[in-house]
């Protein structure tokens, strides 16, 4: 599975990006899709998660601000960022959990590329 993550750039604090990411490959199913986010000097952590039911999951830093959605028939996932504040600011990597045409039990993770976001003040 390539993920290709798409949407970051530059926007004042209380502004707003949106991010999308599409999936491609020789997919047999998509499980779950998130995006997770690092800022400098800091680890990795999960921002909002989606899984194929629709339910979702978010960092307490980003809820009602933040919202993640799918395209289950685009296997691509969206993170509609609002309200963005500094500390917003990082490289956020699309990642999903999926399996494969012709090894449909075999799942694994996948990351995207990242998309650096920068909020300025």
């Amino acid at each position: 599975v390539q993920l290709q993550a798409s949407g970051g750039g530059l926007v004042q604090a209380g502004g707003s990006l949106r991010l999308s990411c599409a999936a491609s490959g020789n997919i047999f199913r998509i499980k779950a899709m998130a995006w997770y986010r690092q800022a400098p000097g800091e680890q990795r952590e999960l921002a909002a998660a989606i899984v194929s039911g629709g339910g979702t999951n978010y960092a307490d830093s980003v809820k009602r601000r933040f919202t993640i959605s799918r395209d289950s028939a685009k296997n691509t996932v969206y993170l509609q960022m609002n309200s963005l504040k500094p500390e917003d600011t990082g490289v956020y990597y699309c990642n999903a959990v999926g399996a494969l045409i012709g090894s449909r039990t075999d799942w694994n993770t996948y990351w995207g590329q990242g998309t650096q976001v920068t909020v300025s003040s």
